[in-house]
């Protein structure tokens, strides 16, 4: 959702960030931002990330992750959305952060504002298979990484400033500005809205796809291991310990391409606030997750989308829409089958 409005944003692949009445009888958006002719969209690449400033409705600030060329690299940059056109302004383009990729895969792509006040940024391995460059393990770059910001540096014409409390501030080979790392291809992390808690999913290679949460300072043990299952160690030194397992797993019978979700806070189904909800861009179904005081207590599938889900969002209210091809749907029913968990979407 777009702060302080009754509007929700969509951000397309292509380069454009269209803006619309949060209503399903909507029938029209405004184009709001086209970047596509100044980006490499197509494949993973592409205009992959939005967030809104915490002091959106004073400063208009937003922030946006794409890919771009020539050299291929990723790209986080603010943009403002100027209030009296409606537009969000291309000439005020301010860039915060540009990472080099070996390749056009594993981009990552999503950005998000803890509720520290910090930006959150997700990057992958930075692509082909089995992360050959070992990116993932090697701390001293950005890929296979969320990193931490403050984008409201003391001197506002830095592009950010490294937060104190980051984890690895300090510690030899490691980038200040990393907060976890060992990731193969992070598409999709929330906070919960209520516990600040960060949940992620990591989408993996032969055998299984994951779902962390993030505390920061942890190694997530890409390449090493894929979810919970040893894949290549052979530049690794480290021991076991060193990694932290996934809080969940699942194998390729299940889904091949995790999409992380949200926690739900919504009003319009009771059965489902606090359980985690995730799907899989390759299969469809959707999980709920119960997860209690450090306790997995349940992973239920609750409904069947499609196979081309893409991605989730949350309007102001807190209320979780999917967006499967080139649809928007939301949870609109519960029934009784044990907790009250909805089996309906609708556009």
């Amino acid at each position: 959702g777009v702060p302080g409005s009754d509007r929700m944003a969509v951000v397309e692949q292509t380069g454009q960030i269209h803006a619309f009445t949060d209503d399903p009888a909507v029938s029209s958006s405004r184009l709001v931002l086209d970047v596509s002719a100044s980006i490499n969209s197509g494949g993973e690449e592409g205009l992959l990330g939005l967030a809104f400033d915490p002091d959106f409705i004073s400063n208009r600030y937003i922030y946006v992750h794409y890919s771009a060329g020539s050299p291929r690299r990723s790209v986080i940059a603010r943009f403002r959305w100027d209030e009296a056109t409606d537009l969000i302004q291309p000439a005020s383009e301010k860039l915060i952060l540009e990472v080099p990729q070996p390749f056009a895969n594993h981009n990552g792509g999503m950005l998000a504002f803890g509720p520290d006040g910090m930006l959150y940024i997700a990057f992958g391995d930075g692509g082909s298979a089995g992360d050959p460059q070992n990116n993932a393990q090697n701390p001293g770059n950005f890929l296979g990484s969320i990193v931490r910001l403050d984008v409201h540096p003391a001197n506002p014409s830095d592009s950010y400033d490294v937060p104190a409390d980051n984890p690895f501030i300090g510690v030899g080979g490691f980038l200040p500005e990393t907060y976890a790392y060992g990731l193969r291809n992070p598409f999709r992390f929330s906070f919960d809205r209520q516990s600040g808690e960060l949940w992620l999913g990591d989408v993996g290679q032969n055998e299984r796809e994951e779902i962390n949460l993030v505390s920061g300072g942890e190694n997530f043990g890409w390449r090493v291991y894929e979810g919970s299952l040893p894949y290549d160690n052979s530049a690794n030194s480290l021991p076991d310990s060193a990694f932290t397992p996934p809080l969940i797993d699942y194998d390729h019978g299940q889904g091949l391409s995790v999409i992380g979700g949200y926690v739900y806070r919504g009003a319009a189904n009771a059965g489902l606030v606090g359980r985690y909800l995730y799907t899989d861009f390759l299969s469809g179904p959707v999980w709920a997750l119960e997860y209690v005081d450090g306790q997995l207590l349940s992973n239920t599938v609750i409904a069947n989308a499609s196979s081309s889900t893409k991605s989730f969002g949350e309007d102001n209210d807190g209320e979780v829409h999917m967006l499967v091809g080139s649809r928007i749907l939301r949870f609109v029913e519960t029934v009784n089958n044990g907790g009250d968990i909805p089996n309906q979407l609708s556009e």
